[in-house]
């Protein structure tokens, strides 16, 4: 399938789930997977050239943000795709380079997270916070700063708002698509 707004890279074009909006002005080229319900929000620059990006349903990516990936090399022969779970909202502006994001994470406003990072399920990262390469985040907690640190515990509450955040993106996507 082509859209408009997605190119190949060597012969491979993105999948694109069912009832997935990718905004006009995005671009996703090469080896993108976009599961249902994802939502692809103005300006995000997505390259899955050297390497591939799989994005998990109900998530949304939100504006200015840039998903790529790490290239396969003989020191790093499987090179860093980039893989995000479900369930998971993308701030804006945000940089998003060969790392793994769990289920029900929100990746705030700003944000970098680098090569080789593991975000495990249930997590908050603060805006503008910095990710070094090969960092684990741990399940359940709030992650703030440049470099990241283990801020606190996640409130019962704040546990509740990642689903619930997601489904806010989830709404205002079908509303983007009925128009």
């Amino acid at each position: 399938m082509s859209i408009k707004n997605t190119r190949p890279y060597r012969g491979t074009y993105p999948i694109i789930g069912e009832n997935t909006y990718i905004d006009n002005s995005a671009i996703l080229v090469g080896d993108i997977t976009l599961a249902s319900d994802v939502s692809i929000w103005p300006l995000v620059a997505a390259r899955g050239d050297v390497n591939s990006i799989s994005i998990g349903p109900r998530t949304n990516v939100q504006d200015g943000t840039v998903l790529h990936v790490t290239r396969k090399s003989a020191a790093n022969p499987d090179g860093n795709p980039l893989i995000i779970g479900e369930d998971v909202t993308v701030g804006h502006k945000c940089m998003l380079h060969g790392c793994q994001l769990g289920n029900r994470i929100l990746v705030g406003m700003g944000a970098i997270i680098m090569d080789g990072v593991i975000v495990e399920d249930d997590v908050f990262i603060g805006a503008g916070s910095l990710v070094p390469p090969n960092k684990t985040l741990t399940s359940g907690y709030l992650y703030v700063g440049n470099p990241v640190k283990q801020a606190r515990p996640l409130k019962e509450s704040e546990t509740a708002f990642l689903k619930q955040s997601a489904l806010n993106y989830l709404e205002l996507k079908d509303e983007y698509l009925a128009e």
